[in-house]
């Protein structure tokens, strides 16, 4: 195929848009999606190791729906003095079920994600509150999801995507969670399809080789999980700054009760908005839709906030910006590390 310098470069990097988008569930991934974009295999994996290498590419793997697999979860803001902020973190980040963490420019200046395994002896408001305690926080809320409108980090990389349109690609909604909790049998499973897979011809063969299970039935369990919400999808998960995306903003708004759902529908609809949700509110805390901008620049999020700040039934809205990441990983299902924890601090 005969292709000029700039169409090469594009395509090049429409391979990093469709594997995060969702990436086939094939044995030969790569080879379907050098058939998407126009590029034989070879050069699909040489475009993927690069930026592995180049530390764009953090990793490609199964993205499951937390509370699908019968998981407690929920968003923590904490209030802690602030000679204390780093310490407190590093308590809160013990817990195996905290996936991120970070310091944000708000009265409530740490903020975590946290979720507890189906068998937790403790709970998931049990466990903050030993977590509050531990840590010296002054006041932790619990934001829970209490409706998922969005999720789904696709980092434009061809540079031809408004992030102020609204978002042409499929993106995850509660809607598509069909299923809540596990059986024994799904298990081994679900312990192979969390691993991360790497740029080669056959990247699942490590997998079927670790965990002794043939490819044809990993895939039926995948499809099993994808079909009732289980599993997301299966994507690259990218360093947004690396990638060109060095500034992040998390926009709450206040909202007119009537209007939250609609509100919430037309805030994920938007391509800048990767994460959107509905969450309670609480006397010191009257922002009740929670957004994700993931921008090139200031500028940019702030022409997404502005738009977004003259949709019918907002009332006011505050900017979270992270001043300090603690802690940001994958969360690991059905491993004996929740227990473990539980048996340490209950």
């Amino acid at each position: 195929m005969n292709l000029n310098n700039e169409d090469r470069e594009l395509r090049r990097r429409k391979v990093i848009n469709v594997i995060q988008a969702d990436l086939p569930f094939e044995w030969r991934p790569f080879r379907k999606v050098g058939e998407i974009v126009g590029l034989d295999e070879d050069e699909v994996i040489s475009v993927v190791n690069d930026y592995f290498e180049r530390r764009i590419i953090r990793q490609i793997c199964a993205i499951f729906d937390t509370r699908a697999l019968g998981y407690k979860s929920s968003l923590v803001a904490a209030k802690v003095k602030k000679e204390i902020e780093d310490k407190a973190a590093s308590i809160i980040n013990t817990h195996p079920g905290v996936s991120h963490n970070y310091r944000r420019n708000h009265k409530f200046n740490i903020w975590f994600t946290i979720a507890v395994p189906p068998n937790s002896k403790l709970g998931l408001e049990k466990t903050v509150e030993i977590l509050k305690r531990l840590s010296g926080a002054e006041e932790m809320i619990l934001l829970p999801t209490i409706k998922l409108y969005k999720i789904g980090v696709i980092l434009d990389m061809t540079g031809q995507e408004s992030l102020s349109e609204e978002d042409r690609y499929d993106y995850y909604s509660e809607e598509k969670r069909r299923s809540n909790g596990v059986s024994i049998e799904e298990i081994p499973a679900i312990l192979a399809l969390q691993e991360n897979i790497y740029p080669e011809k056959e990247p699942f063969a490590r997998i079927v080789e670790k965990y002794h299970i043939p490819f044809e039935r990993l895939k039926s369990f995948y499809d099993k999980f994808r079909s009732e919400g289980k599993i997301r999808r299966f994507s690259a998960i990218l360093y947004h700054k690396k990638a060109g995306f060095k500034y992040n903003v998390m926009a709450v708004w206040e909202i007119t009760e009537d209007l939250v759902d609609s509100v919430g529908e037309e805030f994920a609809s938007l391509r800048g908005v990767s994460h959107c949700y509905r969450r309670p509110t609480y006397p010191s805390w009257p922002y009740s839709i929670f957004t994700m901008i993931h921008a090139k620049d200031k500028q940019e999020a702030d022409n997404i906030i502005l738009r977004m700040s003259k949709t019918e039934g907002v009332k006011s809205w505050a900017e979270l910006v992270s001043t300090k990441e603690y802690k940001k990983t994958r969360l690991r299902y059905f491993t004996p590390d929740w227990l473990e924890w539980e048996e340490k601090n209950s």
